[in-house]
């Protein structure tokens, strides 16, 4: 049994596909399978039922794949021990960011950061909160950026700043004659929101005691919030945007964003990873990069704001 064969049907079990697998294993098909099988022979079990389509793991399979995460896990924080111990900025670092944050947070520190070190390389991911929690406690990532905490006794997190919500709001809307946004005055009928599972969506429902979003919303209920900004600039309803994304702004669509009224309402924005992460050298490294890219005011919560 070796620690490659391992990685292979952890690539087989994520893309349920054989070829597939050999691709992210950068590996030809035909070894791949060879090294399963071989792999299947020493220990005189099926770990994959390739009858169905997709492949899916047997139930020892199954069992099996559980304990190759782990043994995985720990042989990459024997480098990683190392890495620290010389606190060398190298190696791969597995990075899951929400949807709502990575646009508008990443141009700002992450070309700089791969610049400044170039053996690093930073793959990320985005990802909706759950995935990233999911993904922190199987292995999956090293690190997420989610908004406010999640209270996991498996988790650290550390805050990162505090990002205001703002609304879009198109010059159709009779809100565009407002000069700050009121919750009394939205409406589930004429606002664009994220589908169900974003925190995003779920924070400000909560914040504007919407009791339900319109049916005429739910055809757009995969759309992205950039998607709702064009609808917004098209004429038509409202949407909520954060802060970071406004300095993205031109002047022209400057002109349809309105703060919210006193208290604003504000997430916090948490760099998060498991308690048996290694690497605090490099953790250090983007904390600092990201706090040094936004806005000193952003850093602490103003009194004015109000934490959702």
């Amino acid at each position: 049994m070796t620690i490659q064969q391992l990685e292979y049907i952890l690539a087989v079990d994520q893309f349920r596909h054989f070829a597939r697998a050999a691709e992210y294993c950068r590996v030809t098909q035909p070894t791949l399978s060879a090294m399963i099988q071989k792999l299947e022979d020493e220990l005189g079990v099926k770990l994959f039922d390739r009858t169905v389509q997709p492949v899916c793991p047997t139930a020892i399979g199954e069992k099996v794949i559980s304990q190759a995460r782990i043994i995985l896990a720990q042989a990459a924080q024997v480098k990683e021990i190392i890495s620290e111990e010389k606190q060398t900025l190298t190696g791969v670092f597995r990075l899951g960011v929400l949807p709502t944050i990575a646009p508008y947070l990443l141009p700002r520190f992450f070309p700089q950061l791969m610049e400044k070190y170039p053996e690093l390389d930073i793959r990320v991911t985005e990802m909706k909160t759950q995935d990233i929690q999911q993904a922190l406690h199987s292995g999956d990532i090293d690190a997420g950026i989610i908004a406010n905490k999640l209270e996991d006794s498996f988790l650290t997190e550390e805050t990162l700043f505090y990002e205001q919500f703002y609304g879009y709001v198109s010059r159709k809307e009779p809100l565009s004659k407002h000069d700050v946004i009121r919750t009394s005055d939205i409406t589930g009928e004429r606002l664009w929101l994220l589908d169900e599972g974003h925190c995003f969506r779920d924070q400000l429902i909560r914040f504007c005691q919407i009791e339900a979003v319109k049916v005429s919303q739910m055809a757009y209920h995969l759309g992205s919030m950039e998607t709702f900004m064009r609808m917004v600039e098209s004429g038509k309803g409202i949407t909520f945007i954060p802060e970071l994304a406004v300095a993205q702004l031109s002047e022209e669509q400057n002109e349809l964003v309105r703060p919210f009224a006193i208290p604003r309402p504000t997430r916090q924005i948490v760099l998060v990873t498991s308690k048996d992460f290694i690497r605090y050298s490099l953790l250090n490294v983007l904390k600092e990069e990201i706090q040094a890219a936004v806005p000193k005011d952003m850093l602490s919560l103003q009194s004015v704001q109000y934490l959702l």
